[in-house]
């Protein structure tokens, strides 16, 4: 992946820790300036990831002879593993420290749709959320796995059109006929797009340019994002995400060589997955000693980074190899003719 891709996905996951502070240490509400930016507009990382997410999955697939079903193994052994083991950790926490978690709870059905990415209200009239909150952009992750694991049947270049075509079936025409959750009636859907289109253009080499514009780009979004607009969420905050996207593909070539960029980018997953369980025992904590918010949050700023770099290692690159082993995929992707 490129490094100044990953230098961003490493952004867009501690602005997410940023939300999810404000939420556990202060229920959302702001006393001043750094504290309004990350409530209320720290959630686009979210977004972010998503174009990311678009822009990564079509140059990863666009050179190489993946099957629909060898795809979404390999997205499967990519995404899976780590993600079920927070899962079942929130599961320990919820069973031992329930007041971590007052207002989760633990049936069988809910615990298994959790890890099935199967959407599904965490309690009767609430909101959609997995046992791990922050799953429930990984609901929207896979659906878009398996509707682009159709479109490897056609041309790289006609990709877009296949996978937009049955986002909106599955997204707006499913849930009218009871075929889907309106859970995924959500414009956000469409960042994916604007992911798969920059991957387009970098591929004919139409993301080179001066320095200056990526750079204007990036403060052109981060102006759009700070002052707001009452507009559907795909283009208030998705604009803006595709853009910085594309300003830092950019400027690629001011970021290559650096692997402590890489480094950040690559635990960035690990850092989504694992920072609420450290940020809700350390608001526990708090609580309790009387701790203040911003000396908690340090520690759990630095426990979630050595927490993540550790799950990067372990739950994720080493169990994404075998897995890979075990489904005869060599490092480029193909299927070896070796085993099948």
């Amino acid at each position: 992946m490129l490094i100044s891709v990953q230098a961003l996905r490493a952004l867009a996951a501690w602005m997410v820790v940023g939300v999810h502070f404000m939420q556990l240490f202060f229920d959302f509400e702001a006393h001043n300036a750094l504290e309004y930016l990350l409530a209320d507009k720290g959630g686009i990382g979210v977004d972010i990831f998503f174009v990311i997410s678009g822009f990564v999955i079509f140059l990863a697939t666009a050179d190489k002879a993946l099957t629909p079903w060898r795809f979404m193994l390999m997205r499967v052994a990519r995404i899976v593993p780590a993600y079920w083991f927070y899962t079942l950790l929130m599961v320990l926490l919820v069973a031992t420290v329930p007041s971590m978690f007052p207002y989760e709870h633990l049936e069988p059905s809910y615990v298994l749709m959790s890890l099935l990415f199967i959407a599904a209200p965490s309690e009767p009239g609430v909101e959609v959320y997995p046992l791990l909150g922050v799953g429930w952009t990984l609901n929207f992750e896979m659906l878009f796995y398996v509707l682009f694991s159709f479109a490897l049947s056609v041309r790289a270049s006609y990709r877009l059109w296949v996978v937009a075509t049955l986002l909106y079936l599955a997204c707006y025409i499913g849930p009218t006929l009871g075929l889907a959750s309106g859970f995924y009636s959500n414009g956000i859907v469409l960042e994916f797009l604007m992911g798969i289109v920059i991957g387009m253009l970098y591929r004919r080499g139409l993301c080179r340019t001066k320095p200056w514009l990526p750079l204007l780009g990036i403060v052109g979004a981060s102006m759009a994002v700070y002052h707001g607009a009452d507009l559907p969420r795909a283009l208030e905050w998705g604009i803006p995400s595709a853009i910085s996207v594309i300003s830092c593909v950019a400027l690629e070539p001011y970021f290559k060589g650096s692997r402590f960029l890489k480094m950040l980018g690559d635990c960035s997953y690990s850092v989504y997955l694992i920072h609420v369980p450290v940020l809700a025992a350390g608001q526990l904590i708090a609580k309790r000693m009387g701790i203040d918010p911003y000396a908690m949050l340090l520690v759990c700023v630095v426990v979630t980074a050595l927490g993540a770099y550790g799950s990067y290692h372990w739950l994720e690159k080493r169990p994404y190899r075998v897995l890979k082993h075990w489904f005869g995929v060599d490092d480029r992707g193909i299927i070896s003719r070796q085993k099948y």
